[in-house]
């Protein structure tokens, strides 16, 4: 239900001279949907319901975001109500479809809110919708009754309000009040001053340590070559079919194969894994004696 073919005015217009659906048409149609997939009547359902998504998403656009996103969410919240909705259980479908509305608006809020993401625990979420209006109303409160409350006092005091601990509270202020900067300004006012992103750390990985993994990856390889080679011709089959293959092979159809019994293959392959645990082990001590 793309809005760029419509003016959010036009798209708006449209959707209040949408029928208005009694509880009988509203179930037969959730009905078809759901027992039939009949689309048509999956778009008939979300059409007749797309003033309630636009409503709840009006209410949003005090957050920055395009009204036109904000009603594209609000469908797709729409949307995903009217797949998931049972009749069967006896309630409204916009009853229902409020909740799914205000939890897709509420995601892409959040998402967009700043680069950094702001959170997405219930939690948070509750928080960052409404830390600010509880803020208000305290402050409101506090003056009634002729007194004043330091931020410590304030943050304790929706903490409690909104049922979150008092870190959230403070983690999720600083974050409201910042700004997000782009890395690529310089940091001085000089035009040929450094960006802030050559500042930061290279969290790849770096040139030493590449030569250092192509080591020790070399080394274990030519330490499991060895090992394998002080296996005999059967056991090294058994391995290389049991865990040198992307399809490993069953213990059954390996002792088929060799004329076997299942439990004569596996004794056979812990034999096998001793023996390449003790040369590595032998390896591996030889090493550490050269470098000590």
């Amino acid at each position: 239900m793309a809005l760029d073919s419509f003016s959010d005015q036009a798209f708006s217009r449209r959707a209040m001279r949408a029928e208005l659906l009694d509880a009988e048409t509203e179930l037969r149609l959730a009905y078809a949907w759901r027992d039939e997939r009949d689309e048509a009547a999956l778009h008939r359902l979300i059409h007749a319901y797309m003033r309630l998504a636009i409503s709840m998403a009006s209410k949003f656009k005090r957050y920055g975001a395009p009204m036109g996103d904000l009603v594209q969410e609000a469908s797709l919240g729409l949307m995903k109500a009217a797949d998931k909705f049972d009749p069967d259980r006896g309630n409204r479908f916009s009853t229902y479809a409020v909740w799914w509305i205000k939890a897709s608006i509420q995601d892409y809020v959040m998402r967009n809110w700043s680069m950094v993401r702001t959170g997405s625990t219930s939690s948070q979420k509750s928080l960052f919708f409404n830390m600010r209006r509880v803020q208000a109303r305290l402050e409101r409160e506090a003056v009634a009754r002729g007194e004043k409350l330091d931020r410590h006092q304030m943050r304790q005091m929706v903490a409690s309000e909104v049922g979150v601990p008092l870190h959230d509270v403070e983690m999720m202020e600083g974050r409201l009040s910042g700004s997000d900067y782009s890395l690529n300004a310089t940091q001085s006012s000089d035009d040929e001053g450094r960006e802030w992103i050559d500042a930061l750390e290279d969290e790849g990985t770096q040139a030493a340590d590449l030569v250092e993994m192509d080591k020790d990856t070399e080394t274990l390889r030519s330490w499991l070559v060895k090992a394998m080679s002080d296996l005999n011709e059967r056991e090294r089959f058994i391995v290389r079919e049991r865990k040198l293959r992307d399809d490993a092979r069953t213990l059954e159809s390996l002792g088929n194969e060799l004329g076997l019994s299942k439990e004569r293959v596996r004794q056979l392959e812990a034999a096998a894994f001793g023996k390449m645990r003790k040369s590595l082990e032998t390896q591996s001590k030889e090493v550490h004696h050269f470098f000590a």
